[in-house]
């Protein structure tokens, strides 16, 4: 394989790289770029989201929180697997990497496309928020433990949780109900406190379910908003609730008089 950026003329370095999942790096159209050690990964997921260079020491606390001096030498072997994956993908690694006997970061002449960063784009637009959970595969660098990716994590999952309540809400107002549905029971699923997930998921039930699926699920945000808040239902949910069992209770009426047109209907409405 050739070495890509070996001559000043060359074309800057592009990589595309995927956090969110388990972590993906490619040469722009061509190798995957393999990093063996979950150290070595962390290392340069940490580079790549810095955008700048950072002091060794820095990095090597971020990563070995609890160790003593060995940290540097761990530090040193980390980062030549990264050169190492570096290379193999055909790229020599100081076309890459900035790296001095202070501080390893990506040279600012080098492209990188980072999913988390489309990611953001497109949650800056409502219209987008579809794009964005397309791009979610994945809290950020499932399977790496460390410490220091917890804050960011929790933050990204937090704002993908977000764009999955709004697209439940734009499609079930589009006329997507099914759609609707499914996105709500993902969000659901990840954070069953979501009031405004079962809200769409009751709606959804009033449009094409029966009572008793409208009604289950209200009582099954009842009961987790009281176990674990100590809450009921916002007012904006309970209006929601009795306009699904008004559209339930409307489809039972129009169908009994489709079968029997003659009989007098009488409907009980309650809770």
């Amino acid at each position: 394989m050739g070495i890509v950026g070996t001559n000043p003329g060359e074309p800057n370095i592009r990589l595309q790289v995927a956090l969110l999942g388990r972590l993906e790096a490619r040469v722009a159209g061509g190798a995957q770029v393999r990093i063996p050690g979950r150290h070595a990964q962390a290392l340069f997921a940490l580079l790549v989201l810095a955008h700048r260079p950072r002091s060794r020491e820095a990095i090597a606390t971020d990563l070995w929180p609890d160790a003593d001096a060995g940290s540097a030498a761990s530090l040193r072997q980390a980062l030549w697997l990264v050169r190492q994956g570096v290379l193999e993908a055909g790229v020599r690694p100081d076309r890459l990497l900035d790296v001095d006997a202070e501080t390893v970061g990506i040279r600012i002449d080098a492209a990188v496309d980072l999913d988390v960063t489309a990611f953001e784009a497109c949650l800056s637009d409502r219209d987008r928020a579809e794009a964005a959970i397309s791009l979610y595969h994945g809290d950020l660098l499932e399977g790496l433990g460390h410490d220091c990716f917890a804050s960011e994590r929790e933050r990204l999952s937090d704002r993908y949780e977000d764009a999955l309540a709004r697209v439940a809400e734009q499609r079930l107002d589009a006329g997507d109900p099914v759609a609707a549905h499914a996105i709500a029971e993902q969000l659901l699923a990840r954070d069953p406190l979501r009031e405004e997930a079962h809200a769409v998921v009751i709606a959804v039930h009033g449009l094409l379910g029966t009572r008793s699926q409208v009604v289950r699920q209200y009582r099954r945000l009842r009961d987790v908003l009281d176990r674990e808040l100590g809450e009921t239902p916002l007012p904006d949910t309970e209006a929601i609730y009795r306009q699904a069992l008004a559209r339930t209770l409307e489809r039972s009426r129009e169908r009994a008089v489709e079968l029997d047109p003659e009989r007098p209907v009488l409907v009980v409405v309650g809770r």
